[in-house]
């Protein structure tokens, strides 16, 4: 008997891929802003200990384990009748509002006033939010059949990830720097970060028009709480999104204490800029020879390597120290020392192996959402599935700002009103852990995780 012909994979056109990746410009500036831009706001302008600015980043996150499933699975009723591009709006415009009013808040006679009504901005601006990234990560799985081309699509999502990194974490402290360092100064630069999120989210928003671009058709499921509970009764599911859980916590640990290391540790914060640069190069470099490698050898094992580079790097990161001589000086007259000259360096590597182990964690994911909906009788439920993945990035960048938090507080770091204060040897080791140790610890825990992942689909595989 003649086999079917299989129909033309059908490449995803350049435009789809910008209107796309454009998106994550503005989530990745959301994404990064509690662990790198909150803590260090509360502790030092709010008074706040670093300890209560952990727990005020972390209960708005808890209620998202619960909201983004939710938002998903409404997504995917919506998305039969009119596509995603409600949510998708909606949560661009409250995303962007709330971001800006977090950094608004007056300082406090009790700094816990102050704690407590960032933590209430910040659940409003949170919830916003999954309105936006549950329903944009389901649409990189519903966008085609093809592997390879959701890699793409995953690929351009990383591209405008890095310009969100370049504005959210390299130009934010310089930024503020620039306009004079006070409250005044914070508010202006959040302001000019609000009206980012804003454009770049709602131009995703307003072009992607829901599932236009899908390759495949699909049925609506058939109850919000029985997708949910299909998606967990999925294995390889269920042990990937623990090992993304436990990744994000390990760079959220050192998102959340980057600018304390490059003021304290470092000795200049306008080294930052150059290190998200270096950083930026080496994701954007990277991402044709991830595609090619993935093409070769696959996405689990690009993942491992990418994963073991990573940890290696980030122990080396434990060392940081100023130095005192001048190697060079930058294009705009920055002097660096020898040590300040290997950590921009180092940031090349570490991009490389940073956007790997990203790429494929999220290639895998729309692979483990392709094959769950095939073997459902394509129902429709990428959007019960984003939101349950969704939500575990958030909670981790929840719980990576409490750790940190706690690390820092008994390590004998001081709070302040005024503006970073010098700190003692031990608070700066504690600084250092929290930076590299301890996410490196992290991340060798994931590859556990991820090992039962790859037992659970072998077992799949072998099963038919």
């Amino acid at each position: 008997m003649t086999q079917p012909i299989a129909p033309p994979i059908r490449m995803i056109s350049f435009g789809t891929l910008w209107r796309y990746g454009i998106g994550q410009v503005g989530g990745q500036v959301f994404r990064d802003a509690p662990a790198t831009l909150l803590p260090i706001f509360m502790s030092t302008m709010l008074g706040v200990p670093p300890w209560m600015s952990g727990l005020a980043v972390i209960v708005p996150k808890l209620w998202l384990i619960l909201c983004d499933p939710f938002v998903g699975a409404m997504s995917d009723r919506f998305n039969a009748r009119w596509g995603r591009t409600p949510f998708l709006i909606a949560g661009a415009i409250i995303t962007s509002i709330g971001f800006a009013a977090m950094f608004f808040v007056p300082v406090a006679k009790d700094p816990a006033v102050s704690a407590g009504l960032v933590s209430f901005l910040f659940f409003l601006a949170s919830t916003g939010f999954s309105a936006f990234s549950v329903p944009y990560l389901a649409l990189s799985s519903e966008v085609s059949a093809d592997g390879h081309q959701r890699s793409r699509m995953i690929a351009a999502r990383i591209i405008g990830a890095i310009v969100g990194v370049i504005a959210g974490i390299g130009l934010a402290q310089p930024l503020i720097g620039l306009f004079g360092g006070g409250m005044h100064a914070w508010r202006v630069t959040t302001l000019v970060l609000a009206a980012l999120c804003l454009v770049t989210m709602l131009t995703t928003a307003a072009t992607m028009h829901g599932r236009a671009d899908c390759a495949t058709a699909a049925t609506p499921g058939e109850g919000m709480f029985r997708n949910i509970l299909h998606a967990l009764r999925e294995p390889d599911f269920r042990w990937l999104t623990l090992t993304y859980l436990l990744q994000c916590i390990s760079q959220g640990c050192s998102f959340t204490v980057v600018s304390f290391v490059f003021i304290l540790c470092v000795g200049n914060v306008n080294l930052i800029l150059p290190f998200v640069l270096m950083m930026s190069l080496g994701s954007l470099l990277s991402q044709p020879l991830w595609l090619a490698l993935a093409k070769r050898w696959g996405n689990p094992a690009c993942f491992l390597i990418s994963n073991l580079g990573y940890i290696l790097l980030s122990i080396t990161a434990f060392w940081i120290t100023p130095g005192d001589d001048v190697l060079l000086r930058l294009p705009f007259g920055e002097a660096i020392s020898t040590q300040q000259a290997i950590v921009l360096v180092r940031a090349l590597p570490l991009a490389i192996f940073n956007s790997g182990f990203l790429l494929f964690t999220l290639s895998m994911f729309t692979d483990t959402v392709n094959g769950a909906k095939v073997r459902s009788n394509n129902q429709l439920n990428e959007g019960v599935f984003s939101g349950i993945f969704t939500a575990t990035e958030k909670l981790s960048f929840a719980i990576a700002p409490l750790l940190s938090g706690i690390v820092m507080s008994a390590s004998g770091f001081s709070a302040s009103t005024g503006g970073i204060q010098a700190q003692s040897a031990s608070a700066l080791t504690g600084i250092l852990a929290t930076y590299s140790l301890i996410p490196a610890g992290i991340m060798a825990l994931s590859l556990l995780t991820f090992r039962q992942y790859r037992a659970a689909t072998d077992r799949r595989t072998a099963a038919h």
